[in-house]
């Protein structure tokens, strides 16, 4: 596993760098190809926050976790994210015996508003990047409930056209897609 480590107002030390990169090295037995870390380590007053994003052939695994202590929080940030993988891998086995889809599973693990404007007191505070890779509209639900997100942008494989996917308040999906 290739791990990327940067810190925000905290120096990584060598043990800490070793326990971060010791305590991800053992989801790599999860994985069949080799996958990719960007770890962030920040301290803002008490709390120490770790955040890890892995990303492997369009799945994105993401955690986060903030207590009193570094260490507490690595070990609770990998047992979340050990969480999802598990529940990824429990969805894509139910729908391998639904459907027969073994490449999916394969795929990924081991076998086994523009014209809006803004209120002079709101800004933008965070802005994300990423690669939108074609899926269909199934693996963007799963991708979705596994970030844990209510809301999911991806290219569509059936029309290959960006398109949101949302969780509604009674708890479907809504699916919004351009026109014209």
């Amino acid at each position: 596993m290739k791990i990327n480590l940067r810190g925000r107002n905290i120096e990584i030390t060598p043990a800490l760098q070793e326990y971060v990169e010791k305590r991800l090295n053992r989801m790599e037995k999860f994985f069949n190809s080799p996958i990719e870390a960007q770890v962030a380590l920040s301290v803002i007053k008490e709390n120490h926050i770790i955040e890890v994003t892995i990303s492997m052939g369009g799945l994105l695994l993401r955690g986060e976790e903030a207590t009193l202590d570094m260490y507490a929080s690595i070990d609770l940030v990998v047992d979340k994210l050990e969480r999802q993988i598990h529940k990824h891998k429990t969805k894509i086995n139910r729908k391998l015996r639904q459907k027969g889809a073994k490449e999916l599973n394969e795929r990924f693990f081991m076998p086994p508003a523009e014209d809006e404007k803004l209120e002079e007191d709101q800004i933008v505070v965070k802005t994300k990047r990423f690669v939108i890779k074609p899926m269909p509209l199934e693996e963007a639900i799963l991708q979705m409930n596994l970030l844990g997100h209510d809301f999911f942008v991806f290219t569509n494989a059936d029309t290959e056209e960006i398109n949101v996917l949302y969780r509604r308040k009674d708890n479907n999906y809504g699916l919004i897609e351009p026109t014209g």
